[in-house]
């Protein structure tokens, strides 16, 4: 295979990563504020969020194992199929949260349970840093993936070494808010 690499391919692609880097983030702004109506029931997209922040948790393991082993194609492939999954995910959690309300952690019909005062300390952590992790490395997940199909393998191997571990974190932590929160939905 040939690993030469491709400035001009990442000359092209970069600008387009900073308009949907711009336009998700803007996005994400606005779901919070305002709330589309809409008579379909979105609920049950939380499960799937989770179920895709899995596989992509365990698609970037496997992805390591193979560039570990210098099989590039095998990671090259591998790291598409998480950007695809992160893409659904993305798409399908806007969807969610620009149409359906938020549900607080502790509260059960408005009213906040007794006793669990430590435990949402602990959730509001991780959905914090989640929240915040994921909104600073998504466009650097987009400028790695980039350089890493242009093969500017130096470029990109000095990015992935603070992206990876952040994009993991966030695709971890996303199941266990959804498990945390699961019994107040």
């Amino acid at each position: 295979m040939n690993y030469t690499p491709k400035p001009e391919l990442a000359k092209k692609l970069l600008p387009l990563s900073y308009v949907i880097s711009v336009v998700v983030i803007a996005l994400i702004a606005i779901m919070g504020v305002y709330k589309i109506e809409t008579d379909i029931d979105f609920s049950g997209l939380p499960l799937f969020h989770s179920i895709m922040n899995a596989m992509t948790f365990v698609i970037l393991l496997v992805a390591l194992y193979f560039v570990k082993q210098g099989n590039i194609e095998a990671h090259k492939k591998t790291m598409i199929l998480a950007m695809v999954t992160s893409a659904i995910f993305l798409v399908s959690y806007v969807l969610y949260h620009i149409t359906t309300p938020p549900v607080k952690f502790g509260y059960i019909d408005g009213v906040m349970q007794e006793g669990i005062e430590n435990l949402r300390t602990f959730y509001l952590v991780i959905l914090n840093t989640h929240i915040l992790l994921a909104g600073v490395v998504f466009p650097f997940i987009l400028i790695a993936f980039i350089r890493g199909i242009s093969y500017q393998i130096e470029k990109h191997k000095k990015l992935v070494r603070w992206v990876y571990p952040i994009w993991l974190y966030v695709t971890l932590t996303g199941p266990i808010l959804y498990f945390m929160l699961r019994p107040y939905r």
